[in-house]
């Protein structure tokens, strides 16, 4: 009899919390179980209790005021909900892992790499020394990680979002644990090796029976990977079954709306003669490699090698390219938030030797969303003072009642309601973080803006939501957008030029149309192949 009992029962489960005494029901009675070797996706929008599900099955739910009504969740028929933190502990990390969605709140920050996945080998399998580096180097190879010895002394802060989300899942493979719970696993990474990683999944899955509990807004992904699905909305579960069949034929109408939602539509057209925004020429950025007692310069990581941009006004400039490629950087140094050499101009103006106070009355002006939404609120401020902010910062004139009409428009503008405004970030998702942090940018309306995976962790239903909204503030206001992504789908939707960055260099750059329909390079055939197939990954790319 027990031999034929799921290894994960949930049954029943229903999660609250309570804030300034008002309980709030996050997960309304929500049951199903998971078999060994199988896949279970839950989807649904940002909120609707997916990722407070999964962190009540290892009971990392740490939230003060947090409870659970009812319900059982029986993991090889044992009970965990209510189970002692010295079971938990034996639980966690060996029998049942976890991916997170955030990287960056997960790993030290004071750590290395070596030494935060050797902790895990340690803990678990007694491996230190010599043996815990060898297995570290096989996992770090394992989820695509190019020249893991040279990364093993590296931070956290030292490697792109994708990389260390990578990091993330190698900890998680570290144990070949019998669950794991993937919490959007690939939000961060780039369409090829999202397909080598859900590849190395499936194969892990076919090797070791592993099960796995994979929270995604991607259904491409769920297409793909998912043996069963639930549609979650509003902390209970709409619609269940085979993958298949719920993709056939939809039960409820909010599983068919999500079936839909896709970013669609053509980017806003500009005027080949408008007047240019920003360009620059030949742009350089050089990390020096340091080694040796005296820390000498041997090397540099060439992190943008020579790359010349010209955004005109309302137009719309696509960045493509792997995790590690340099997209980030090139924003980061065109907005003068980091060193580099070479001609930077805005409006005709050449700003590459400006200062931080120089710049400052054009920081009003160009703007940037950037790609981890918890590392840039502050945990401190409601949200309504963190979309302010740059109003007080860069000296608006408006009144108070004015400015906190313009934060309620801008939060309405991305799909939250102005009447959040007095909470703050830890009650909020990922995904509607992240409608925040864009919600900060567009309060000011900037003539030039960095979109840096400004979609990543939304849900698709607002994804599509956000690419209407870029497209009708590009049309009202005539804004000049750099748009860095690894999702080409939303590219595709929103960019005129599309420019293709691999190791720093651009090995491709035109118009959006002619690079989808016509690409010239292996390398961006590869992109292309990756972000409209995810089955297999494509061969012949370069890891990071």
């Amino acid at each position: 009899m027990a031999s034929s009992a799921p290894l994960l029962d949930v049954r029943d489960l229903s999660v609250a919390f309570s804030t300034d005494g008002n309980k709030v029901v996050a997960v309304d009675r929500v049951s199903f179980s998971l078999d060994k070797g199988e896949t279970l996706a839950l989807v649904g929008e940002s909120g609707s209790g997916k990722s407070v599900t999964a962190l009540s099955i290892v009971q990392l739910l740490n939230y003060p005021a947090a409870s659970h009504p009812s319900g059982e969740i029986l993991f090889r028929g044992q009970n965990l909900l209510g189970a002692s933190e010295d079971k938990m502990r034996k639980v966690r990390g060996a029998d049942i892992t976890m991916v997170f969605q955030e990287p960056m709140t997960s790993l030290n920050p004071l750590h290395t790499i070596e030494r935060q996945i050797g902790e895990i080998l340690d803990i678990h399998q007694g491996l230190s020394g010599q043996k815990a580096r060898k297995r570290t180097l096989e996992l770090l190879r394992q989820v695509g990680i190019r020249d893991p010895e040279s990364r093993l002394g590296a931070f956290p802060h030292q490697l792109s979002g994708g990389q260390r989300q990578r990091v993330m899942i190698a900890m998680a493979l570290a144990n070949d644990p019998d669950l794991l719970i993937a919490d959007e696993p690939t939000t961060a990474l780039d369409v090829t090796v999202q397909a080598q990683i859900l590849k190395l999944l499936k194969e892990l899955q076919a090797r070791s029976g592993m099960a796995m509990l994979f929270i995604t807004h991607d259904l491409g992904i769920v297409r793909k990977l998912a043996d069963r699905v639930c549609v979650m909305l509003k902390g209970k579960i709409v619609d269940q079954g085979p993958t298949g069949q719920v993709f056939a034929n939809p039960t409820s109408d909010y599983t068919r709306r999500l079936l839909a939602a896709e970013p669609k539509g053509r980017p806003t057209p500009f005027d080949p003669d408008a007047r240019t925004i920003v360009s620059t020429d030949g742009l350089q950025v050089w990390f020096p490699i340091k080694a040796g007692l005296l820390r000498r310069t041997v090397g540099h990581v060439k992190a943008v090698d020579g790359v010349s941009v010209t955004v005109k006004e309302g137009q719309t400039l696509g960045v493509v390219g792997e995790s590690g490629s340099g997209k980030t950087t090139l924003g980061l140094a065109i907005l003068r938030l980091i060193s580099s050499k070479g001609p930077i101009a805005y409006l005709g103006r050449p700003i590459d030797g400006f200062d931080r106070k120089t710049m400052t009355p054009l920081r009003k002006e160009m703007q940037i969303v950037f790609q981890d939404p918890y590392g840039s609120l502050s945990p401190r401020m409601s949200i309504g003072q963190i979309v302010e902010e740059g109003l007080l910062v860069l000296g608006s004139r408006m009144g108070a009642e004015e400015r906190r009409s313009a934060v309620a428009k801008a939060l309405g503008d991305v799909g939250l309601d102005p009447a959040v405004m007095d909470r703050y970030p830890h009650e909020f998702s990922g995904g509607q973080r992240q409608r925040i942090a864009i919600a900060r940018a567009m309060v000011l309306q900037p003539k030039f803006l960095v979109l840096d995976e400004p979609t990543s962790a939304l849900d698709m239903s607002v994804q599509a939501q956000i690419v209407d909204l870029l497209r009708e503030l590009q049309q009202q206001h005539r804004l000049a957008y750099l748009f860095i992504s690894h999702d080409l789908k939303v590219v595709r939707a929103l960019a005129n030029e599309v420019m293709v960055m691999q190791n720093g260099k651009v090995v491709e750059h035109g118009p959006a149309t002619e690079i989808f329909d016509h690409p010239r390079e292996p390398y961006t055939q590869a992109l292309l192949a990756a972000a409209f197939s995810i089955e297999t990954a494509p061969t012949g790319v370069v890891h990071e």
